[in-house]
């Protein structure tokens, strides 16, 4: 299935692209395309992405699948489904 991630700020400036189409399988998670994401992108990725030494997602990012915070689903366990669009939203700033 394709599933696109975009990326905002400096996970944009990390990968060097706005957003991405990815083929993935059937039944893969939010975590699960993070971590292929890494893999992808490696450890500025990783190190930006995920704790440190971990594989959970930093609490400060924020994942919108289709427009929507994921926490309103199954978090980072939530499966994605062809033709969705996962955005990474790095914390805003302001004032």
């Amino acid at each position: 299935m394709k599933v696109t991630a975009k990326f905002f700020a400096s996970i944009r400036e990390i990968t060097k692209k706005s957003e991405e189409t990815l083929d993935v399988m059937d039944g893969t998670t939010v975590e699960k395309l993070l971590k292929i994401l890494a893999e992808r992108y490696g450890r500025e990725f990783r190190d930006y992405v995920f704790e440190d030494k971990a594989e959970t997602p930093r609490d400060h990012l924020q994942f919108l699948l289709d427009g929507k915070s994921v926490t309103i689903f199954e978090g980072v366990k939530t499966k994605l489904y062809d033709g969705c669009r996962l955005a990474i939203v790095p914390p805003v700033g302001g004032g």
